[in-house]
This record gives C-alpha cells, structure tokens and sequence, in this order.
C-alpha cells in the first residue's frame, strides 16, 4: 500500500494537514479516533466516504513520518 495515493497535502485544505482524498478529514482525526478507542467498524459507519485503506493509509503515514523524525529526516 502506497498512503500517498490515498493521502494528500493542500494548504487550501484543513490549513495544509495531510487528508484523506477527496475530503476534509485529517489523519490527525482518524488517528485520535483510534488511540481514543473507535473500533474501524466504528469510524466506518461514522464516516460513510472513509473505506478500510484509508485508515491504513492513516497509520502507514504516521510510520512513515515517525521514521522520518527519528531518523533526524525533515518532514
């Protein structure tokens, strides 16, 4: 899985937060739905336009940049 096809950058969007495509939803919010205990079922059903690769694409992109730092990368 590649998150970048599934994750996009606008400063015109959300302030220039990474998005999911096609909508306003930030991996900042999936990932805070998860570590606060949302099953996927559960963002699933509150989030019609998300599908199951797009969480995955939430989490691959925040290993992604968790790498980058703290390999001393810029992000």
């Amino acid at each position: 899985m590649r998150f970048e096809d599934y994750i996009t950058i606008s400063p015109d969007v959300r302030s220039g937060k990474p998005c999911i495509k096609g909508t306003r939803i930030t991996v900042a919010d999936v990932l805070e739905y998860l570590a606060g205990g949302m099953t996927e079922a559960q963002i699933l059903a509150d989030f019609p336009a998300l599908k199951p690769e797009h969480i995955r694409a939430c989490l691959a992109f925040a290993a992604a940049r968790e790498r980058r730092l703290a390999s001393g990368s810029a992000v």
